[in-house]
């Protein structure tokens, strides 16, 4: 399989107060992602399409299907590949085989699907679609994180993404534990896709919930940030950037501590104080 490339080169006119010289640049590459399942009977359905950036695209396709609902388990996950029948679409589309074990109803996939890079799963908008899925409020009692790491997250994350670093164009995900150790970074144009890659890689191991993680992003905390990290167990967010009210609704609601603003200076917390010393 030959590699996908996050990067690309283009032309552009860097233009200044002094001069206008043509040069070449990194951007982040953004493609469309195809995720179909197909059952044990044979049955194939079209589940999404997702604007993402090439790399890591099986552990966006488990993460997103897991944190929509439509797995439960590693043992559902029979194979995971690339369509090979499609020639010019060969790597932006993956299919899911499901195990004959795996639970899945059709019905479930009544709503289209449809992420992009800036909004996410479109058609949520209440809490009632995460209670519907079964996810369960996080217990109280459990991990603490101190005052001195939260302030640490953001310059951590941001040490560690190599692509922003080129290209000044991607967000990040990154896994934490309690002592303020990187054990897992994702990028993609889309929070929600960084997100998925990091969720999808703990599924595809056998590693879910993780309810001894921190979670922290490098953009905003939106409702779809906060639902997936709630359906990974994830009891501690941290955002670089604001919050919406609707994740500050989702955090209050499930017990889940969010802080955003969060710089070397401070951070604000919203919800869930008792588990940042």
């Amino acid at each position: 399989m030959r590699p996908r490339r996050s990067t690309a080169r283009v032309n552009i006119d860097r233009v200044s107060e002094a001069s206008r010289r043509r040069r070449r640049d990194a951007v982040a590459v953004e493609e469309p992602l195809e995720i179909r399942i197909v059952t044990a009977a044979g049955e194939e359905h079209q589940v999404a399409v997702t604007m993402r950036t090439p790399g890591d695209d099986f552990g966006l396709t488990a993460g997103f299907l897991f944190s929509e609902g439509l797995l439960t388990g590693r043992p559902d996950v029979a194979d995971l590949r690339y369509c090979a029948d499609v020639e010019t679409q060969e790597y932006n589309i993956v299919t899911v085989h499901l195990s004959e074990t795996a639970h899945f109803d059709p019905a479930e996939l009544s709503r289209n699907f449809y992420t992009t890079s800036s909004c996410g799963v479109c058609g949520k908008a209440s809490l009632e679609a995460i209670e519907i899925q079964g996810c369960a409020p996080i217990p109280s009692e459990g991990p603490t994180v101190t005052q001195e790491i939260v302030r640490s997250l953001p310059e951590a994350l941001r040490s560690r993404q190599p692509v922003f670093e080129r290209t000044g164009g991607l967000h990040a995900a990154g896994l934490f534990d309690l002592r303020g150790e990187l054990q897992l970074l994702r990028e993609d144009v889309g929070r929600h896709n960084a997100l998925d890659k990091v969720i999808g890689d703990r599924f595809l191991g056998g590693a879910l919930p993780l309810g001894d993680a921190v979670l922290a992003v490098s953009g905003r905390a939106s409702f779809e940030i906060m639902q997936k990290a709630l359906a990974a167990g994830i009891p501690i967010v941290v955002a670089v950037g604001a919050p919406s009210s609707l994740a500050v609704d989702v955090a209050k609601e499930f017990g889940m501590t969010l802080a955003g603003f969060a710089k070397p200076t401070g951070f604000n917390i919203y919800t869930g104080r008792h588990r940042v010393q």
